[in-house]
């Protein structure tokens, strides 16, 4: 073997030699494989995003209401009743933070918290929370405990 006999194994290079557009010889002269007329066939043609080729498009069929509020905030909600059950459980003890409730995974790390009013609470419990609904602090406050908003 030298350098004058190497050469690719056999059907692993293929090489295309025709030249589209370039007469009836290359198999696909006259169209050039675009087929007859339309946008698509000619030179310079691309296709907007969304165009459904002419049909009213998607975007502007569906009915649009409403109003999104860019800055709304989202508080994860934790019950006063859910509290209680993890109180008896053992995993809270008389302090709830942030860290104790994701520890807890009651709510995620980057989450508001928003303690609500559902349930009773028997325990004293200092609790600490972005909010508090109004029954939900009366609550903690009947309890003996403490509602801290951060």
């Amino acid at each position: 073997m030298n350098l004058s006999n190497l050469q690719p194994a056999k059907g692993s290079v293929k090489k295309n030699d025709s030249r589209k557009g370039r007469g009836q010889a290359t198999g696909n002269g006259g169209t050039a494989g675009r087929g007859h007329k339309g946008a698509k066939s000619r030179s310079g043609y691309s296709k907007k995003l969304g165009f459904e080729g002419g049909q009213m498009p998607l975007q502007r069929r569906v009915p649009k209401f409403g109003f999104k509020n860019v800055n709304r905030k989202e508080y994860a909600g934790v019950n006063i009743d859910t509290l209680q059950e993890y109180v008896d459980a053992g995993r809270i003890k008389d302090e709830v933070t942030l860290d104790v409730l994701v520890e807890n995974r009651l709510v995620g790390k980057n989450d508001l918290v928003k303690i609500l009013g559902r349930g009773e609470l028997k325990a004293k419990l200092k609790v600490t929370a972005h909010k508090f609904t109004a029954s939900a602090k009366q609550a903690v406050e009947a309890a003996g405990g403490e509602a801290v908003t951060l």
